[in-house]
């Protein structure tokens, strides 16, 4: 029943994940689905966590001698499950009783994150801004594209030279940011800017965790 719901959300999104489809693509009746789940929100968190089971897998050798290594490998497998499903952003842990996957990832991060040697607060923060930076940013990232991109009237090298164009236009006094990156945002890469940002929230916490051992 799982695998027919994540491949419903997989094609057409979270509507077209209805009771109805999912019996009709089952090949049985809609009153079967009931007694597995008791409502759509129900059938999403179970969907969700059935792929978190593979994020869990793939993520399961990464115990080396470098925690914070750990932490970007583990961080990278859960982005790459999201930036292709961006529903399962949504879902990821909304309710541990019925995700037990996702507790366990969660669990996995900060697992890592106790071996830094930082307190229960700074611990809890950091496994938390980890996992709300991978999913809050590979659901941004795998947005449904533009009409015009889904109908081939702009390619996405098109669409992004255009914004950076309309950038370039704006008063460089009033907008230097804008104009500072308006050249990395038109031939940017979206998993080379994912991986910055999470170094450089990585960096941090390598940072914390070495001012913590020195007592500072």
């Amino acid at each position: 029943m799982l695998d027919g719901a994540v491949g419903l959300l997989d094609e057409d999104g979270e509507s077209a994940l209805t009771f109805r489809a999912l019996a009709a693509r089952l090949g049985g009746g809609v009153g079967s689905i009931y007694w597995y789940v008791s409502s759509k929100d129900e059938l999403l968190e179970r969907a969700a966590d059935h792929v978190m089971d593979q994020v869990l897998f793939e993520s399961e050798r990464f115990h080396g001698d470098d925690p914070i290594d750990d932490l970007r490998q583990t961080a990278m497998v859960l982005y790459g499950a999201v930036e292709h499903r961006p529903w399962l952003g949504s879902y990821f842990m909304r309710n541990s009783s019925s995700q037990p996957n996702s507790l366990r990832y969660y669990e996995r991060v900060g697992q890592s994150v106790l071996r830094l040697g930082l307190g229960p607060r700074e611990t809890f923060h950091a496994a938390s801004a980890i996992i709300g930076y991978v999913i809050g940013i590979a659901a941004d990232l795998g947005q449904q594209p533009t009409e015009e991109m889904l109908r081939g009237e702009v390619k996405r090298d098109e669409y992004l030279e255009q914004a950076a164009d309309a950038w370039r236009a704006l008063d460089p006094e009033e907008w230097p940011f804008l104009h500072t990156i308006a050249d990395e945002f038109a031939t940017h890469d979206d998993t080379d800017q994912f991986t910055s940002g999470l170094d450089l929230m990585l960096d941090g916490l390598r940072l914390q965790a070495e001012r913590r051992a020195r007592g500072e």
